[in-house]
């Protein structure tokens, strides 16, 4: 159902893609480590590639953006789905709005710590709802869940919402992130199955 996935208001039943599983829980899943941030005045955050112009900012102007809440349905593809997740964050069209990206771009590439990346369509990564988030229900994110920044894209499996954001890149063609690069469908979309290159 891709980008036109309606959530609020339908039965849980029909939220709920193809092989998934509804947990109450927030399972921690990730590869490497986590980060330590000791100071955040030395967190920085990018905005480059196809663009007029590239953008570094302080984690405090990037709050300066202003917040937004929503409400979304997350679907990992390990098989679990986590209804109704409240987050707390900078809508993407403010920061998108920095960058004045040229019309040449047609995908972003996430980039997140310890060189981690993740790639989708600037259409996908620009849909309404999606966020980089601080808070998940009401708390700050834990260091687990992507503290002090996480991107969420709800209408794609959930390892699309890169934890540890440091910025994105838009680009003209589409290049594998790092689990594309190991086997994970380019896509990712749930209600299709595209959990592996295959699919």
């Amino acid at each position: 159902m891709g980008l036109d996935q309606q959530q609020s208001g339908a039965p849980a039943k029909d939220r709920v893609p193809p092989n998934q599983k509804v947990t109450t829980g927030f399972p921690v899943l990730h590869y490497g480590d986590v980060p330590v941030y000791n100071d955040l005045r030395d967190w920085t955050f990018r905005l480059f590639g196809a663009v007029e112009e590239e953008q570094t900012l302080t984690f405090d102007q990037l709050m300066e953006l202003g917040m937004t809440h929503v409400t979304n349905d997350i679907h990992c593809v390990t098989g679990w789905s986590k209804l109704d997740n409240e987050w707390e964050g900078i809508p993407v069209e403010a920061v998108v709005a920095l960058a004045k990206v040229k019309p040449e771009a047609k995908y972003v590439v996430l980039h997140a710590e310890h060189g981690w990346t993740a790639n989708m369509p600037l259409a996908d990564f620009m849909a309404a709802g999606n966020v980089f988030a601080t808070k998940h229900n009401g708390e700050a994110l834990t260091p687990d869940h992507g503290y002090p920044l996480r991107f969420v894209i709800p209408h794609l499996y959930f390892w699309k919402s890169a934890k540890w954001v440091r910025g994105v890149e838009f680009v003209e063609k589409d290049k594998p992130g790092f689990w594309e690069k190991n086997g994970y469908n380019m896509y990712g979309d749930p209600w299709r199955e595209q959990r592996f290159a295959w699919d």
